[in-house]
């Protein structure tokens, strides 16, 4: 029998191995990430996105390129962020593929959103929807991304319904870390509607997947957001503890976002145990963190903390300016709640002078 007999085409070889080993760095890529190892996710998205450039393989092109984008967006290097997106949204189209294509627009929706632009990120979102509609795990990332909008906004009950179709979508995609994200964004809505034992059992419940798959990212954020919880229920030192051990994990990551709303949480426990030159410290590092992320809504809600920390200080101009920067900013997003909030206390500070 000839050896050439069973032998593959060159061309061909080279597609199927050079395609191998593109879907090999992509997915050693997302275990890194998964696993909080940040730079060596994005060396695997690059070497895939080489990798796949010269076989032209589309799919894990557009993936490679929207996951890269995700990371320098948490980076804060956010021109880069959008112009990786946008290149894996065209490639995504050229290919025919919708799922990747509303991949990409969820993502930049995402980027619009932390950046004030409210309606471009909505319109976005309702377009991934449409498009990406066949897919279970996508709506379910979408639904949830509608319901944090609808959240910030103060749709409260809008914000619930959202969380819970995302949690159904999920759980019929057997996907466990969306369904970890679901609870975890219920937590959420719980807490801001004051109903403590429900955000308790989902922030618990988010946890426990969270730690059995290994994602680090998202037991960094059940940890600091179940601190609300614990200071609703006065429990100081197991939220400064919570939020201090969330602090460590987001400094692994180098993710500069979620560190400003760790030291605003580490702040306000300062604050309301009565350690105030602490308290100033941790909240004025998240503001600088805040304003570098360019993230509207989190350096609200940091002027916010500092405006009630200057007031009970006795400092009450700062506080007023402080309150004016916020209530400007929540206009922004149109956060009617915070906005009513904000409202009522320049309100009541001006009254107290």
């Amino acid at each position: 029998m000839s050896s050439h007999q069973h032998s593959l085409p060159l061309a061909r070889w080279t597609q199927e191995t050079g395609s191998h080993r593109a879907g090999e760095l992509l997915r050693e890529g997302r275990a890194h990430e998964g696993g909080g190892c940040v730079a060596e996710a994005m060396q695997c998205y690059m070497a895939a996105i080489d990798a796949a450039e010269h076989i032209a393989d589309r799919e894990i092109l557009a993936e490679s390129l929207r996951r890269l984008g995700i990371a320098h967006h948490q980076r804060n290097e956010q021109t880069l962020a959008r112009e990786l997106c946008d290149r894996s949204q065209m490639i995504a189209i050229e290919g025919g593929d919708a799922v990747l294509a509303a991949e990409a627009l969820n993502a930049l929706a995402g980027f619009d959103f932390e950046s004030g632009s409210i309606e471009p990120a909505r319109e976005k979102f309702h377009r991934a929807l449409a498009l990406g509609d066949g897919n279970a795990g996508l709506r379910g990332r979408i639904e949830q991304n509608l319901g944090i909008l609808a959240n910030v906004q103060g749709g409260l009950t809008e914000a619930t319904a959202h969380y819970q179709q995302s949690l159904l979508a999920f759980e019929s995609a057997g996907e466990e870390r969306g369904c970890a994200i679901a609870y975890h964004n219920l937590g959420m809505v719980s807490a801001d509607r004051d109903l403590w034992d429900d955000a308790d059992r989902y922030f618990r419940l988010s946890f426990e997947i969270a730690e059995r798959i290994g994602d680090i990212h998202l037991q960094g954020l059940g940890l600091l957001n179940h601190s609300e919880v614990h200071i609703a229920r006065q429990r100081y030192d197991q939220a400064r503890q919570n939020a201090e051990t969330a602090l460590g994990i987001f400094d692994q990551l180098g993710s500069k976002l979620d560190k400003a709303d760790a030291y605003k949480v580490i702040g306000l426990v300062y604050r309301e145990t009565g350690r105030y030159p602490l308290a100033e410290s941790r909240l004025r590092t998240a503001m600088e963190l805040a304003v570098g992320t360019g993230s509207i809504l989190a350096e609200a809600e940091v002027s916010r903390e500092l405006a009630l920390l200057y007031e009970v200080m006795g400092r009450k101009q700062e506080a007023l300016e402080l309150l004016n920067a916020a209530s400007g900013l929540f206009a922004r997003l149109n956060a009617r709640i915070d906005l009513g909030d904000v409202s009522s206390r320049i309100t009541q500070l001006r009254e107290s002078r």
